[in-house]
């Protein structure tokens, strides 16, 4: 297993955006082109990128599609996409459409067994998108915080096919303060399966303690702020991700 870096593209009213806890009060706009960003990271290396829409997370339904899907299809790059997926129809959208994997968030905490069903249909081509909020699963853009412990849903969704899994502690994302790596491994070694750490990556040195857990089933890290605001480069944390 390779240890795979997600440079993060977030969208809203098609800029390249950025929040603060998931807040949507608290935005930065980092872009005006999601495509002309996601070429700027191909060019430095990334084999993925992770675009989130988040109008679509907040009004459920595609908004900010067509950039996604711009992305996927005129560069050489993987996709993974969340925000606004809500039925089978978005998730053959985004697929049908060159898009390399699609993520389930709040359904896989209101309507789990139909993300079974999409589990057993799609099978590794959906990742489960789990946001926790001191330990519990939050739904719609973080808005909404469920009595769904994480680590519950993830070996519930493990068992019934998952096999990749995003988790975000709220409470780092965007403040640049470091990951909750110990929640990150935890849910590893709980569903078994690989699990790519989100939020709060601030640092190179950040990205070499989630890397140790590597072994554990932490496959990856996504990473947002830390590129926007010169943390470090796109470059540097992919050599950073090859250094054994």
């Amino acid at each position: 297993m390779s240890f795979t870096i997600y440079p993060a593209i977030d969208m809203r009213g098609g800029k390249c955006v950025r929040l603060k806890q998931g807040d949507y009060n608290q935005e930065t706009v980092y872009g005006d082109s999601p495509f002309d960003m996601a070429k700027s990271f191909v060019e430095e290396g990334a084999e993925w990128i992770h675009m989130v829409d988040l109008d679509g997370a907040k009004d459920g339904r595609r908004i900010n599609d067509r950039f996604v899907i711009e992305a996927a299809q005129k560069l050489q790059t993987k996709v993974q996409i969340g925000g606004g997926i809500r039925t089978e129809e978005d998730i053959r959208h985004y697929l049908d459409n060159g898009i390399d994997r699609v993520i389930i968030g709040s359904l896989a905490v209101s309507e789990t067994e139909l993300v079974k069903q999409w589990l057993k249909k799609f099978g590794s081509q959906i990742a489960i998108g789990l946001d926790a909020k001191d330990g519990f699963v939050a739904t719609h853009g973080w808005i909404e915080t469920s009595s769904l412990k994480a680590a519950d849903l993830g070996k519930e969704l493990a068992e019934a096919g998952a096999e990749t899994f995003i988790f975000t502690d709220i409470a780092t994302d965007g403040m640049l303060a470091g990951p909750n790596i110990e929640a990150v491994a935890e849910l590893a070694r709980v569903t078994g399966k690989r699990v790519i750490a989100s939020g709060g990556v601030s640092s190179l040195e950040d990205l070499r303690k989630i890397k140790r857990y590597e072994q554990e089933g932490v496959s990856g890290a996504i990473v947002g702020k830390a590129i926007y605001t010169g943390q470090f480069t796109v470059r540097e944390a992919l050599k950073e991700a090859e250094t054994v």
